[in-house]
């Protein structure tokens, strides 16, 4: 959108409609102490085509993710986006969209996000979901908060493989004193279920976990879900859906309530966001859920239509009945799952999932076999698996990254307990000769 600065005249005819002769005057209750006195230090403007130039040769000082080999994750993936995806994104009915308050002109909106929900309870065998979160951290805290909310309770257990920055969020928001958050140790890099099932009692409100973990394992699921029920806890589960093609989904370990990051459904890394939050619960939880939920009704002329069924935001109700006070979701992100997921299908879907896992495995076997590289644990793992590295860590990410490799993520940087310990990520838009030449270019250094 183009700035349209007001006119000389626009300016008098303001003023003289607030009584004032000059801006002087406009300004005259305002002290002169607090007055900046002098004009902003700014440059002279620019013309369309000098701002575009100038903007173009700042962007350029960047390299992002996918002019590289990119091996990184941690919670953001480097999938492929059908071009699709873009196309319907852009349409200016959904890109300059907001909130669809009014049903009769939002039809296409609110049905988008119907068949979004509608493929996310696919994906987790749930059977409602809401219209997305922000962003997988917020999804991960919310559920923890409706559990709290759902058995009456305040002390959650936390899987201590969850993603470290997502505990860091459930921490802040445990800090206002609404829940009591325990963290479990890391056992051979997953969450052990008799360790977890020790720590929970009679007070525990959930048991959330992620699968797979920060670390790329798979955690039980089936051990996991049972010690929650024992003591009357809630099950969450974060889940990576890109891999929801090949897993078994949550629901069938007794999952209560699932979350995720959408960004792997369509959505570009975009230099680490925006993304969107998944959130799917049974049935019986439908009017804890956060956020909203769009629904599929007839109008008075017996026609199908979509509506708002539940508002639980603070926007929609008062604040006191509010489940959340998140107050938006994003809503074009999870268009961009949709059209993904209408796109690649239930069998594309598997594709990236049964691809992504095959090489990472082959990769991580051929590292070992460098010498260079050592295995950590040995808990099996799907996309994504860390690994020790002899040398230094930090000096062969930096060298990789001038050969156009990004060689994953130091965990030290992220736990110091983890340091020299790299985590790799491997999608299916990595080939055999990527990897091959990674592989070489390592040992070469």
């Amino acid at each position: 959108m183009r700035f349209s600065p007001a006119s000389c005249d626009d300016r008098a005819a303001m003023l003289h409609a607030v009584g004032a002769d000059s801006i002087d005057d406009l300004f005259a209750p305002i002290p002169a102490a607090v007055r900046l006195g002098r004009p902003l230090d700014l440059p002279d403007g620019l013309g369309e085509l000098e701002v575009v130039r100038t903007l173009k040769g700042l962007a350029s000082r960047n390299t992002p993710a996918s002019d590289l080999v990119c091996l990184a994750g941690a919670g953001c993936y480097d999938h492929y986006v059908p071009s699709v995806v873009d196309h319907v994104l852009r349409r200016p009915e959904f890109f300059t969209a907001y909130t669809p308050y009014q049903p009769e002109v939002s039809q296409g909106t609110l049905q988008n996000i119907y068949e979004f929900q509608s493929m996310i309870c696919e994906l987790t065998g749930m059977d409602v979901a809401n219209a997305s979160m922000y962003d997988g951290a917020t999804a991960f805290v919310e559920a923890a908060l409706m559990a709290a909310r759902v058995t009456k309770r305040s002390r959650v257990v936390v899987a201590g493989t969850a993603h470290p920055e997502w505990r860091v969020v459930l921490d802040t928001y445990a800090a206002s004193g609404n829940i009591t958050v325990v963290t479990t140790p890391v056992n051979e890099g997953v969450a052990h279920p008799a360790v977890v099932a020790s720590m929970l009692d009679s007070e525990t409100a959930a048991v959330l976990v992620a699968n797979p973990n920060f670390l790329g394992h798979l955690e039980d699921l089936a051990a996991l879900g049972r010690a929650a029920h024992a003591v009357g806890a809630l099950f969450v589960v974060s889940v990576n859906p890109a891999l929801s093609g090949v897993l078994e989904p949550p629901s069938t370990f007794g999952a209560d309530i699932v979350v995720g990051e959408g960004q792997p459904l369509g959505n570009a890394m975009s230099f680490g966001g925006p993304g969107l939050g998944l959130f799917a619960s049974k049935q019986e939880y439908l009017r804890q859920l956060p956020g909203r939920v769009v629904g599929r009704t007839v109008d008075v002329d017996g026609r199908g239509a979509f509506v708002l069924t539940m508002q639980t935001r603070e926007q929609h109700i008062r604040r006191e009945k509010a489940t959340s006070n998140i107050c938006s979701n994003h809503a074009l992100n999870a268009l961009a799952a949709a059209v993904y997921l209408s796109a690649v299908g239930s069998e594309g879907l598997a594709e990236v999932g049964k691809s992504s896992i095959a090489k990472a495995h082959y990769l991580r076997d051929a590292l070992i076999a460098t010498g260079e590289f050592s295995a950590v644990w040995s808990a099996p793992f799907a996309h994504e698996f860390a690994l020790r590295y002899s040398g230094d860590l930090q000096a062969m990410q930096a060298a990789m990254l001038e050969r156009g490799y990004l060689a994953g993520v130091d965990l030290g940087a992220v736990d110091p307990g983890l340091d020299g310990l790299v985590l790799f990520a491997v999608t299916e838009k990595r080939t055999r000769a990527e990897l091959d030449s990674f592989v070489g270019e390592v040992v070469s250094l």
